[in-house]
């Protein structure tokens, strides 16, 4: 079972930059897609920011041009850089991994697990 710890998250001023990391452990399989979500509260769970294993990556509009979303596929840890935030982005910004057993991806044909971590709270004061 992946374990997904996160980091980096905390306070800080609207313009100002984050950067998140989450690594995962217990991996046995080849993590396909490792991605940011984030919850704020009253609002449902949402994607920011995926990179799949091969560098492809995803962004919700309202972060484009903003974050950045990387991964040490030698380490298995993701990292979102965040800058130019905005108090809108404050949330608890959770990490997934999606595995497909021991294939490499959705074309193999093994079902898709995912993976959460515990989260880490954003804070952006205006």
């Amino acid at each position: 079972q992946v374990q997904l710890v996160e980091s980096g998250g905390g306070l800080v001023q609207a313009g100002g930059s984050l950067r998140l990391s989450c690594a995962a452990s217990r991996v046995i399989f080849p993590i396909h897609g490792m991605g940011w979500y984030r919850q704020a509260p009253g609002k449902q769970r949402e994607m920011v920011a995926v990179i799949t294993r091969g560098g492809s990556t995803d962004y919700v509009d309202s972060v484009k041009g903003r974050f950045t979303v990387s991964r040490d596929n030698t380490k298995n840890t993701a990292y979102l850089q965040m800058n130019s935030l905005k108090p809108e982005d404050t949330a608890v910004y959770y990490c997934n991994a999606a595995v497909y057993g021991p294939g490499l991806g959705p074309e193999s044909g093994f079902p898709r697990s995912d993976y959460w971590g515990r989260g880490t709270q954003v804070t952006v004061s205006s």
